[in-house]
């Protein structure tokens, strides 16, 4: 069964800010904190979630915790951004709603973060699919991209987004995206050219020069020193906690995944890196014949490199950066342009570069991620965009900034309402209307198309004539100054007069967040934005492929003459035209709030919180949710918690849940006015009666605890008791079994001992008897044979008297003899020849018996060895008796050659196809095949041959090729030579004047010594018509080579490579073979 669980369960201060008494800023502060320390960073204001940012990573975010807060209610767990997330998911899916969540607050309080947790948290609960899942890959990967080209570290956020975004995610009938289309807002292109103490321009420059490999910083003319370039600081070039390299790689991967082609990714590293050196140009001044100042580039290699980039030509743009053309009607005037206007021209074409750059990327991103089917598709909107900005020295970015938190408000307050008055109309609730303060009077007081301050900022850069910033902020003075949200030190309200905390050069504006002053200077420069047309059309004459789209007003054959908007007048419309399409949609708000300006865990800050509560509006926002009624609950989950509260709806209601609500709420007694019903909620108006309601519950449940844990308390000793009483039975009834067995061991143990004692006196009285009779019948039979001796003596006493000590003797003999046959029989040693064991000779007079005996057995046991044998057999032990006569004790290489058996055919020239067609080519059976190594004559190497020996030659092959290199006839050998040590080398010698001592002798090496010589040996032995073969066994023999007679030499040692046999020609008359001493 599901536990059912409430926001209100386990709270830790207030999880709904609406539920909150008494209601004051201390007291919402104070709650905020509470929360903070204890780890809850998020806190409801109704379905508003506000999100305190807590600068280190908690363990709520698992997708364990995903899975909890899926297709729950929004107040069934605690305050959570997934709770939000699942609503309007939910909200799309199930009842065909566009949905638009709202991320608001500072730069530093986490708005990016949310927005990331939204999107993954909505990517894990959509559907599975591998297109399903493409999309929401290329989705997310596009956060990467922009994060790199539009975030950058600020002295309060290191990853602070300087710009808006609002990203539409598409989805089909069953909820899974299809897509998605992106909008940015006011990029802080200023940054490009110059940056804040402490703070660093766009991520993408340093992860480029940090991340990028030397072959392409080498390709884009980079360098990866930071201090090389002029538009990045150096103060704050890396930051803690920042791996740009890594980053880098990142992004690259993302711009892949998101559909970035190679080219495409070239293309926009090379306008980055353009960027930078164009930051580097600096020019110098030059005089012409006029008397006007020229502008020239002082160091033309960087402008060099940049429009080798570009593919621009050097004369074209370093031209744009010393002349300005101006068209009016068919007229062109040509002006030069001093050094401050040519500084002016490079920073404006950076920050127009780099903007339109931004552009083009969530262009090119959006037509990736963009749904293709054109049915009609269910919306998401995540707005993740700049919060109310107040700086010491607020300039033309905070205004704008500020402008549209106004409209965010103004549309959040509106909906705020509007869904309130639509939910008491939906429950049948009579609406009253709420008092509140309204901004569109601000609003008005910027966007009035006549009098407003950006429609007078438009017509003050339009107008002709000298336009500065103080001319502007007279004309805000003469038609502002009666406005009650307007302050300006020269306006007509002679109160400002002396008021010295607003310069001269200002104006202040009362915003529903506060009032905040704005330095005027520079606000004509940054609305005009102006870029120079001659590098326009520079710029187009590019060859990059990239650069003709971003600069499509320079084409010459296009050339409109008419102003451009201005930067108020484009910001203006595409907030018109976001507060347009959140108008269409269902709201989701996300308040996101820094605890601190030190970007440090576990430190809560109440002045910078309570200023983020005051120009968020949020305790604004709490008293229109509390106008009406503070809390509002459905019908069946306010019975389900509260039924214990009442004996009619306790345990189970049988009726409809309304009908049971009613009952409870009557007999409770809670005052009418505190409560209404509508058609499927129940709406109480002031939080002490929810409280109140919550605390009858909490001491019901304790009388319920206490009851419930004294019924389980008795059943619990009861059924010890029982336990013990079963367990008492089983305990008895096992002694009684255990003191039974015992008794009746002991009674049959004396049993079984009186029988014991009974039995041994009757065998011990049966065995006296036995024994008696016994030595009866030995003594009859004793007395019977002594006398039947004494008879037979007697009378063959007169026969025994001449021989008998002959006969006596002989009978021992016979005797012994007889006894040292049989203990030889059954003593008699194995049958193998090789036991040398023999019985002990008994007596010394058999001496020579018993080594005449033993000598026969051996020759027997010989005889029945050898009768075992087969032909093959006697063959080998032949070879083995005569490799015994010729090596025993002369060569150190027989003992171990004792046990190996000769194999013969060590090749296997029949089975080896290697060697089948040399088997064909020798006509005779082979009877021994093996490779041995040939000695070199001229340098002792050796090189390996196949070894062939028939009954009439010894032939040599090539071991590759099997090519016969040499064969000798064996009527050709004189004799063999080897040495008295454990090598392997002999020498075959020929005789003088045959055919094959041409060449002179062979000296070979072997495994096999001793099997090679001994069969040669018995192969001319056996031959009848030759001599037999010669063998020599010394340590010096001669050995002809040629014409050269060549001493074999061999000696102990450790020769130099390894344990091996080394063979060295010393001299043209000696061959030193150098064998290792044996172990």
């Amino acid at each position: 069964m599901e536990v059912k669980t409430s926001l209100l369960d386990n709270m830790i201060g207030v999880g709904d800010m609406v539920l909150l008494e008494p209601l004051s800023e201390d007291s919402f502060l104070e709650n905020l904190k509470k929360r903070f320390d204890h780890n809850e960073i998020y806190t409801y204001i109704g379905s508003v979630v506000i999100s305190l940012n807590p600068y280190r990573s908690l363990p709520i975010y698992t997708p364990d915790k995903v899975e909890e807060y899926r297709n729950r209610n929004f107040y069934e767990l605690s305050p959570h951004i997934y709770a939000l997330a699942d609503e309007a998911y939910r909200s799309l899916r199930d009842q065909d709603k566009d949905q638009c969540i709202l991320i608001t607050g500072e730069s530093g309080a986490g708005k990016t973060e949310a927005s990331k947790l939204v999107m993954s948290y909505v990517a894990a609960v959509c559907g599975k699919g591998q297109e399903v899942n493409k999309v929401k890959e290329q989705l997310l990967q596009s956060n990467p991209v922009l994060e790199a080209f539009g975030n950058a570290k600020t002295v309060r956020n290191d990853n602070s987004s300087r710009f808006g975004k609002y990203m539409d995610i598409e989805f089909d009938f069953k909820g899974d995206p299809l897509g998605g289309v992106i909008s940015n807002y006011l990029l802080e292109k200023s940054r490009v050219v110059k940056q804040p103490r402490g703070e660093r321009n766009f991520h993408i420059f340093y992860q480029l020069l940090s991340g990028a490999s030397d072959d392409m910083l080498k390709k884009l003319k980079l360098e990866r020193d930071f201090s090389k370039y002029n538009y990045l600081s150096l103060d704050s070039a890396t930051v803690s906690g920042l791996d740009d390299a890594a980053n880098f790689r990142t992004v690259r991967n993302a711009m892949q995944i998101v559909g970035f082609m190679e080219d495409e990714m070239q293309s926009v590293l090379e306008l980055v890196a353009a960027v930078l050196k164009l930051g580097n140009l600096d020019f110098k001044p030059e005089s012409r014949c006029n008397g006007m100042d020229e502008s020239r580039v002082k160091d033309k290699n960087d402008l060099k490199e940049m429009c080798e980039l570009l593919g621009i030509e050097q004369s074209v743009l370093e031209r744009a950066f010393s002349y300005r053309t101006v068209e009016a009607k068919m007229e062109k005037v040509s002006t030069t342009l001093n050094v401050a206007q040519a500084y002016y021209a490079r920073d404006a074409l950076a920050k127009n570069l780099y903007s339109r750059l931004f552009s083009w990327l969530v262009t090119r991103i959006n037509e990736s991620i963009r749904a293709q089917a054109k049915t009609r598709h269910k919306v998401m909107g995540v707005l993740d965009i700049y919060g109310f900005e107040i700086f010491e020295d607020n300039s033309f970015e905070q205004f704008i900034i500020n402008y549209c938190n106004e409209k965010l408000q103004q549309i959040f307050i509106e909906l705020t309402l509007r869904e309130e008055q639509e939910e008491y109309v939906r429950e049948g609730i009579e609406w009253t209307n709420i008092e509140y303060f309204n901004n569109a009077v601000i609003c008005d007081l910027i966007e009035n198309n006549q009098n407003g301050i950006l429609a007078m900022l438009d017509e003050e850069c339009l107008r002709p004539g000298t336009v500065t910033d103080e001319t502007f902020l007279d004309k805000l003075n003469t038609i502002c100054a009666e406005h009650q949200h307007f302050e300006s030190r020269l306006n007509k309200n002679s109160k400002f007069l002396n008021d010295h905390s607003l310069p001269h050069n200002c104006f202040r504006i009362q915003h529903y967040a506060g009032k905040v002053l704005y330095r005027v200077e520079g606000f004509v420069d940054k609305n005009n934005d102006l870029l120079y047309r001659d590098l326009s059309q520079a710029m187009y004459k590019a060859n990059h492929s990239l650069i003709k789209q971003l600069f499509p007003e320079g084409n010459p054959a296009k050339v409109n003459l008419k102003r451009p908007p201005t930067a108020g007048f484009q910001f203006r419309a595409s907030v018109g035209t976001l507060m347009g399409n959140l108008q269409t949609k269902n709201p989701n708000y996300i308040r996101c709030i820094k605890p601190n300006d030190k970007k440090a865990a576990h430190i809560f800050t109440d002045s910078l919180v309570r200023h983020q509560v005051r120009y968020l509006g949020l305790m604004e926002n709490v008293r229109v949710r509390r106008a009406g009624y503070a809390f509002r609950q459905a019908y069946e989950p306010c019975l389900e918690r509260y039924k214990m509260l009442c004996k009619n709806t306790w345990p189970h209601w049988k009726g409809p849940a309304r009908q049971g609500v009613e009952v409870l709420m009557t007999d409770l007694q809670v005052p009418a006015e505190e409560f209404a019903y509508g058609r499927s909620k129940i709406f109480i108006r002031n939080p002490r009666t929810l409280f109140f309601l919550e605390e009858k519950r909490k001491q019901c449940l304790e009388d319920l605890a206490t009851l419930i844990q004294k019924i389980y308390r008795g059943w619990k000793c009861r059924s010890h008791f029982l336990l013990l009483k079963k367990s008492e039975i089983v305990v008895a009834a096992w002694y009684r079994r255990y003191a039974q067995q015992k008794k009746y061991q002991k009674i049959k143990h004396s049993t079984t001992v009186v029988q014991s004692y009974t039995r041994g006196w009757q065998a011990r009285k049966l065995l006296r008897e036995l024994k008696y009779q016994k030595k009866c019948e030995e003594a009859v039979t004793t007395i019977a044979a002594f006398w039947h001796g004494t008879q037979v003596r007697r009378e063959y006493r007169k026969f025994f008297r001449a021989n008998a000590g002959r006969k006596i003797y002989n009978f021992t003999i016979q005797r012994i003899m007889q006894k040292y046959f049989l203990g030889l029989k059954s003593n008699l040693p194995s049958m193998s020849p090789i036991d040398k064991s023999w019985p002990a000779r008994p007596y010394s007079f058999l001496e020579g018996v018993h080594a005449e005996l033993r000598r026969i057995f051996h020759l027997w046991r010989c005889k029945k060895y050898r009768s075992q044998f087969t032909e093959e057999k006697k063959a080998v032990y032949e070879e083995k008796l005569e490799a015994s006569e010729l090596f025993k004790d002369k060569k150190a290489l027989y003992p171990s050659s004792v046990s190996q058996t000769f194999k013969g055919d060590y090749l296997e020239m029949v089975k080896n196809p290697k060697y089948q067609k040399l088997s064909s080519a020798v006509d005779e059976k082979i009877l021994l095949a093996d490779v041995v190594n040939k000695i070199n004559r001229a340098n002792g190497k050796s090189s390996p041959r196949l070894f062939l020996l028939t009954k009439k030659s010894v032939i040599l092959a090539d071991q590759k090729t099997g090519q016969v290199k040499t064969s000798l006839p064996l009527p050709d050998l004189s004799s063999v030579s080897t040495s008295t040590q454990s090598d392997g080398f002999f020498a075959l010698k020929l005789k003088e004047g045959s055919s094959s001592a041409v060449k002179g002798d062979f000296l070979l090496s072997s495994d096999h010594l001793i099997e090679i010589v001994t069969k040669l040996h018995r192969i001319s032995s056996l031959a009848a018509d030759r001599e037999k073969l010669n063998v020599d066994i010394s340590d010096e023999f001669l050995v002809q080579f040629k014409q050269d007679k060549v001493c074999v030499k061999f000696i102990q040692g450790s020769p130099k490579n390894g344990n091996g046999v080394s063979c060295k020609r010393k001299n043209n008359r000696l061959l030193e073979v150098s064998v290792p001493t044996s172990p």
